[in-house]
């Protein structure tokens, strides 16, 4: 097995990049969500499952942290860290307060998706705890993931997800489950019982499966709902009343510094250490 593609997701909710090879951070992929998308006015966080037309924009990290914001219509911008900014109260769990990017950037969002939002940044991506309800450890961190630092998908899983879908629907993207990592695999959803895995060399421990919400059943590429995958996996991959599809997983970097990941890694299952 090796892993296929790298995807970063500067802004949460934003279309991801594909990317030959990643900084692995204890928080997860460097440049990976350490922007998201707020309520103006009560902080409440914005995502796709609201707005669809987030997935329309993309984000370009830059180098210090900023990121150039991009409608896909020749109207980019770009926006430097707000270092200096007073914190807002935001929504995120265990996340209580951001940095606001900036009238400008607030604008530029709130044109695209028609309503008031503030884009805020992540000072610190050691503040926020993965969740134990979702596997994890003490001493454990997280961006503005939902759950936890990245997360890794498999092709032939998708491809069984496909075959159990019929001919009568086309095949499946696989952006539709916003992965970090994706494999070839060999059997499908294998992945679900693996404690550890190596991708490259880099170890991360498996927290969880990951339950899938109504953001999958949005076409990437159109951005219109339909009822899949939701209603294929609620007839195969359901159970505690939610639909499953996918591994969560947090780096072990021993020695606490970030190591690399690439496309072509191979990737080799750990039983329990």
């Amino acid at each position: 097995m090796q892993v296929t593609r790298v995807r970063v997701h500067p802004v949460k909710s934003f279309a991801g990049n594909d990317v030959r090879s990643a900084v692995v951070e204890p928080w997860g992929l460097a440049a990976d969500r350490r922007w998201g998308v707020v309520d103006a006015a009560s902080g409440a966080v914005v995502t796709a499952r609201e707005r669809n037309g987030l997935l329309a924009l993309r984000a370009e990290p830059l180098s210090g942290g900023g990121v150039l914001l991009d409608d896909g219509r020749g109207d980019p911008l770009l926006v430097d860290p707000p270092v200096d900014a007073a914190p807002i109260p935001v929504g995120f769990t265990r996340q209580g307060t951001a940095l606001p990017a900036g009238d400008e950037a607030d604008e530029w969002l709130a044109a695209r998706i028609g309503v008031g939002v503030r884009l805020v940044w992540q000072p610190d991506p050691t503040v926020r705890t993965v969740n134990p309800s979702h596997g994890g450890l003490p001493g454990e961190r997280v961006t503005l993931a939902d759950v936890a630092p990245l997360l890794l998908t498999s092709e032939a899983s998708l491809a069984q997800l496909d075959a159990w879908t019929g001919e009568e629907v086309a095949p499946l993207d696989m952006l539709r489950f916003r992965p970090n990592i994706v494999i070839d695999g060999e059997v499908p959803f294998a992945e679900d019982a693996w404690p550890y895995v190596d991708l490259g060399d880099v170890r991360f421990r498996v927290t969880a499966v990951c339950d899938r919400c109504v953001m999958t059943t949005i076409d990437p590429t159109t951005l219109v709902r339909g009822p899949e995958p939701v209603r294929t996996l609620a007839k195969h991959r359901k159970w505690d009343g939610k639909t499953w599809f996918g591994i969560l997983l947090v780096p072990r970097l021993d020695d606490g510094g970030p190591a690399l990941i690439r496309v072509g890694d191979p990737v080799r299952p750990v039983p329990g250490v």
